[in-house]
C-alpha cells in the first residue's frame, strides 16, 4: 500500500486496542494472541483489539491485554463513536499454537479464539471472515474506512 497523508496509520502492540473516527490503517502481528476488527458497514468506521490472553480473573487492573475486557472496550469504544452494534461486522484473527506441545490450558491460542468467538455470538455480531489457529504467526493490516484486512502468515523456520 502506498503512503497516502491523509490516512492515519497505528502500529497495534499487544495488549491494545485502537479505534478512532476518521480514516486508519491499523498493523498489527499475532502469535497465539487474537484479533478482533470490528466495522461498521453504515458509518466505514472501525477499530482492532490485540489481546493476548483469554480472560481477566479480577486481579488487578482489568487490562486490555485480557480478551473479555478487550472485546467489551472496542465494542464501547465504537458505540461512542456512534455506531450502532447491529450494524458491526467482525473479522478475527491468530490463536495460533506458535510454541510446539501446547495443550489444554497451556494453549493459550485456543483459548483466545474461544473468548473471541463467545464473546462475539454474546454481543450478537457477525463474523464474515476468520483465519485463526495452526502454527504460524500472522500479520495483518486493516482499512478502517472499507473494513478490508490484508493477511500475511509468516514462512515456517
Amino acid at each position: 500500500m502506498a503512503a497516502n497523508p491523509n490516512i492515519g496509520t497505528h502500529f497495534l502492540l499487544p495488549g491494545a486496542l485502537y479505534a478512532k473516527a476518521g480514516h486508519h490503517r491499523i498493523t498489527t502481528v499475532l502469535g497465539s494472541c487474537v484479533a478482533i476488527c470490528l466495522w461498521d458497514k453504515v458509518r466505514c468506521e472501525g477499530g482492532m483489539n490485540h489481546y493476548k490472553l483469554p480472560l481477566w480473573n479480577g486481579d488487578g487492573l482489568p487490562s486490555p491485554k485480557f480478551g473479555n475486557i478487550a472485546t467489551e472496550k472496542l465494542l464501547e469504544n465504537l458505540l461512542i463513536m456512534g455506531s450502532e452494534k447491529r450494524n458491526l461486522q467482525a473479522k478475527v484473527f491468530g490463536g495460533a499454537a506458535v510454541l510446539n506441545n501446547q495443550s489444554g490450558l497451556l494453549n493459550v491460542g485456543e483459548r483466545n479464539i474461544q473468548v473471541a468467538m463467545d464473546m462475539l455470538r454474546q454481543f450478537k455480531i457477525p463474523v464474515l471472515a476468520q483465519d485463526l489457529g495452526g502454527e504460524m504467526s500472522r500479520k495483518i493490516v486493516m482499512d478502517t474506512a472499507t473494513g478490508s484486512i490484508l493477511m500475511k502468515r509468516a514462512k515456517n523456520a
